[in-house]
C-alpha cells in the first residue's frame, strides 16, 4: 500500500512538473544604509527544470503502482 501512494504521488508531481518548468521567487537585498537613508532592490532567482523530469517521475510513479499491483 504505502509503494501505491509513493507512486500516486510521483505520478502527480511529474504531471505538474511537466506543466509547469519553474518558478520565480523574490528577495529584497539592502543596496545602500547610509543612517536613516535605506535603499533596497528587489532580486528575481529563477528555478527552472526540464519537463523531461516530469516525466520520469510520472513514469517511475506508474511502474511503481503496475508492479504494487502485481505483488499483491
Amino acid at each position: 500500500m504505502q509503494l501505491k501512494n509513493l507512486g500516486i504521488a510521483m505520478v502527480i508531481i511529474g504531471i505538474v512538473m511537466m506543466a509547469y518548468t519553474g518558478f520565480n521567487y523574490v528577495t529584497t537585498e539592502k543596496v545602500v544604509d547610509f543612517g536613516p537613508i535605506q535603499v533596497n532592490k528587489e532580486v528575481n532567482h529563477p528555478i527552472n527544470w526540464s519537463p523531461i523530469v516530469g516525466i520520469v517521475l510520472a513514469v517511475g510513479g506508474i511502474v511503481l503502482i503496475v508492479t504494487n499491483k502485481k505483488t499483491t
